[in-house]
């Protein structure tokens, strides 16, 4: 007999798994006498391992890591210089344990109570108010993947919010390539042409916006201004990717007329963790909130 999901089922019967009632009820019903004679019947011969796979025997969760650091010690560490958007850093203890290791912040259980709901539009909104300021920019989103997700994104926006019928997009070569890899991507079925330009004093008439990378993918540090200014002289909008740490001392983007800035918040303080979590930020000038 399958396990019930009425309320007054058990806990255990409805959590954990199968008992060998259901497990019986389940495999009568698909005409097998048992696991291994219904695994037979679905799973092709050719695929199927007839032989023990040689595993060597299991070890505890300490034992695992202790093992895993040993490994990861034979590595020879040096200084990277790659880059290319993502950074090591420091993560400060009560960040990690508070935020990163925090599991309310990412299960599936909606946070009624008001304490919570409202610890988390705080930390939005710091959020936020940290981009606009770095960026001197109007406004700006809750975060967003990453800074390639944020560009195409930016892209989107520029393409509705245009007015011509336009459909070339430049973008600067010193850009990621993950981020120009995306770009192309979601250019594809928005029908968008996607250039790569170095974006001099006469951008092509027909371009409805161009992605200026501040710093470069290079790491090199240009004044974009009068890109900037070329983009807008053909009715064109400008998107400006950017790293929020390097804004610290560079001048905004939004103080030399960018429209909308976009980019990843990772440096400050958000681990590896294997290629995410991320959080990449888009701000823009209130004249494109509905766009």
């Amino acid at each position: 007999m399958a396990p019930s999901t009425a309320p007054q089922a058990a806990f255990e019967t409805r959590h954990i798994g199968l008992n060998d009632a259901a497990t019986d009820s389940m495999l009568k019903t698909v005409g097998a006498s048992s696991l291994e004679q219904f695994l037979e019947t679905v799973l092709p011969a050719n695929i199927r391992r007839h032989d023990e796979m040689q595993l060597k025997p299991a070890l505890s969760e300490h034992q695992a890591l202790a093992e895993l650091q040993r490994l990861a010690n034979k590595n020879d560490v040096k200084t990277s210089l790659i880059g290319m958007g993502y950074y090591n850093c420091y993560t400060p203890p009560v960040v990690q344990r508070n935020v990163l290791e925090n599991p309310a912040w990412y299960t599936a259980y909606t946070p009624y109570q008001p304490e919570i709901s409202q610890g988390r539009l705080e930390a939005l909104l710091n959020f936020q108010t940290l981009v606009t300021d770095l960026t001197a920019m109007d406004i700006a989103n809750g975060s967003l993947l990453d800074e390639a997700t944020a560009a195409a994104e930016a892209m989107g926006l520029a393409f509705r919010a245009h007015k011509a019928k336009g459909k070339r997009f430049l973008v600067d070569p010193d850009t990621h390539p993950q981020t120009i890899s995306v770009l192309q991507t979601r250019a594809t079925p928005l029908g968008i042409t996607v250039e790569m330009d170095v974006i001099n004093a006469q951008p092509p008439a027909d371009c409805f916006g161009a992605l200026i990378s501040y710093p470069g993918s290079c790491g090199k540090v240009t004044d974009i201004s009068g890109k900037i200014d070329a983009v807008h002289a053909v009715g064109g909008l400008v998107v400006v990717c950017t790293d929020l740490l390097a804004l610290t001392l560079l001048t905004p983007p939004g103080e030399m007329g960018a429209d909308m800035v976009v980019g990843s918040a990772q440096r400050f303080g958000v681990p590896f963790g294997f290629g995410g979590p991320h959080a990449a930020f888009f701000s823009c000038r209130t004249a494109l909130q509905r766009s």
